[in-house]
């Protein structure tokens, strides 16, 4: 890092308070603050969506699999565009016509007071962990990139992600994660391009890899690897096509608008899979040692993403990647800190202590919960930093798998089929807990070795496959069937209960129609724009002029694009906004 890269990230920290006190105004009320009032324009939201589905991990354990085995880590990110083309096709438009502040809510309508409060106080806990994942992954992109201490580097960071989360609540997190779209996928472009120039083009790219790193075929004749692919495709589409996760689109302003932000987030994952995983795979061609690179971090092929952008980026660039990097952290942290501080207010704290508490006092007490979850997740993720042996990657994995899997089980069943008993939720979760903790212990990899008839002893790489894919598939099977299972009980579900579910399903399956609902005055479409417009002039601008900074002409070149790129959509959203005056 030079003082230009630390100049730009300082720039960057102002850019973001900058927003936060934008968009604070348009913050009056709780579903303001949580949700975005359900205002929010589809390009924003879709921008959002795909910022809260990825971190640094991204660029971390994913970009350290990438590193050593090549290709097979892109399964996961192919899963999350076909999960986002999903939720545009069906399942997008019903969440934003579930109409409530947070997805817990719609849990309380469709499964009961019970498992609402079950799912508060297993969701406040899991995101917090999730979260403190994710800034762990942050603080060792910080540590390696700066040479700082990792825990300081985990205190600091998590402190100003605190900071910016609880400044302007979900608009100004929206409007960040849209412009940050917008510089740091041209920024991980650059990235791969010129890690390509420098081994020499695709072709010398290609050649010079270890073997397997690209060959798809292999997904047939290594153990396990095809089992677990099928079993992260259906993972992910799983993880966005849930009640938890129609958080997403809650914020956005009717079923139409819902939809489109699914299929820009689907859009974006295709592009990813070139941007973020070309540039650790050319690490392995160029640095082959990143343990005498990185010799501080417990697992130096985390770091692969971070050697190749030092090696390729002009100067100046390298601050760019680490904002944008920052940004998809502070969006992914969303998710355990103003979300669960909503779950909270919204399904704890207003109806069993404040009823009828105003809105100001509700907002107050959500910035002090914001605020203490903030430190938990600080705390959390320097733990997880003293975790010996574990990486990044395996670390998201066993949680996702072990922890999400059996919450997300039935509140996907729950949107699909109807006639199941309110107890059905919190049954299923209690059923894949315990399947949970017994399944990889009796199905193990020598197990399933013994059963296939595989005769080569199993490398590290082939036992993980199985055992993700077990803890997958047993989890789903198990829960799955204990869930429809239920049904036979559904007869003797009270009339009241199986009136509300009747309800639910009604206004889940009921277009909104904003103007007849909310009022045509209600909308804020064109204050969107061109608060977004300025934003996007201002930042493009100055991402422009940094192409005076000294560097070859291609490196000038890729600032002015990216500054271009940025300054262009702002000023297609300027013109929005003055054509479309009946929208605002």
């Amino acid at each position: 890092m030079t003082h230009y890269d630390y100049a730009v990230l300082g720039i960057y920290f102002a850019f973001m308070a900058v927003i936060s006190w934008v968009f604070r105004r348009f913050v009056h009320n709780v579903s303001d603050y949580f949700r975005g009032g359900g205002k929010a324009l589809w390009w924003m939201v879709g921008g959002s969506a795909f910022m809260v589905s990825f971190s640094a991990w991204t660029f971390t354990g994913a970009a350290s699999q990438a590193y050593a085995t090549g290709w097979p880590i892109m399964a996961i990110y192919v899963a999350n565009s076909i999960g986002f083309l999903i939720s545009a096709w069906y399942f997008a438009p019903r969440f934003r016509q579930l109409r409530v502040v947070t997805a817990v809510e719609a849990i309380r309508q469709r499964f009961g007071r019970t498992s609402e409060q079950m799912f508060t106080w297993l969701q406040i806990p899991l995101g917090t962990l999730q979260a403190g994942i994710w800034l762990n992954a942050l603080g060792i992109f910080f540590s390696a990139v700066f040479g700082l201490d990792l825990h300081l580097t985990i205190i600091l960071t998590g402190l100003l992600v605190l900071f910016m989360a609880l400044i302007g609540g979900s608009w100004a997190v929206l409007a960040s994660d849209f412009i940050q779209v917008l510089v740091l996928m041209p920024v991980c472009l650059a990235v791969s391009v010129l890690a390509l120039v420098k081994i020499g083009g695709w072709s010398a790219f290609v050649a010079k890899l270890p073997p397997g790193h690209l060959e798809v075929g292999q997904i047939f004749s290594r153990e396990f690897l095809g089992w677990w692919c099928l079993a992260m495709l259906l993972k992910q589409i799983n993880s966005t096509n849930n009640l938890f996760d129609a958080n997403r689109y809650l914020c956005v302003k009717d079923s139409r608008h819902a939809r489109w932000a699914a299929l820009l987030g689907a859009g974006l994952f295709v592009f990813g899979l070139f941007i973020w995983f070309v540039p650790p795979m050319a690490a392995r061609v160029l640095f082959p040692d990143l343990g005498a690179m990185f010799p501080a971090l417990q697992t130096p092929s985390e770091a692969a993403f971070i050697a190749i952008s030092r090696a390729v980026l002009p100067v100046g660039m390298m601050g760019l990647l680490v904002s944008g990097i920052f940004a998809a952290t502070m969006s992914s942290m969303d998710s355990g800190l103003n979300k669960n501080a909503g779950i909270f207010i919204k399904n704890f704290y207003q109806p069993y202590f404040q009823p009828t508490a105003p809105d100001r006092h509700l907002l107050k007490v959500g910035k002090l919960t914001t605020a203490i979850l903030g430190v938990i997740v600080i705390g959390a993720a320097l733990k997880m930093s003293e975790l010996k042996g574990l990486g990044l990657f395996l670390l998201m994995q066993r949680v996702s798998i072990l922890v999400a899997i059996p919450i997300i089980v039935p509140l996907l069943l729950g949107l699909l089929i109807k006639h199941t008993p309110p107890w059905s939720a919190w049954t299923t979760v209690l059923v894949g807990f315990l399947c949970s903790m017994f399944i990889s212990d009796v199905l193990t990899p020598d197990w399933a070795a013994h059963f296939f008839g595989t005769t080569q002893p199993l490398d590290a790489t082939s036992r993980e496959y199985w055992t993700q894919g077990i803890q997958f598939f047993g989890n789903v099977v198990v829960g799955s069937a204990w869930f429809i299972g239920t049904k036979l009980f559904w007869s003797r579900s009270a009339a009241s209960q199986r009136a509300e579910i009747d309800t639910f399903f009604v206004k889940l399956n009921t277009p909104v129609d904003f103007a007849r609902e909310e009022g045509a005055a209600a909308a804020n479409d064109s204050r969107q724009s061109r608060a977004i417009g300025w934003l996007c002039l201002a930042y493009g601008g100055f991402v422009t002029v940094l192409a005076l900074i000294p560097n070859p002409a291609l490196g000038r070149l890729a600032f002015v694009g990216c500054g271009a790129l940025v300054a262009g959509v702002g000023a297609l959203l300027l013109r929005s906004s003055t054509r479309s005056p009946s929208l605002s």
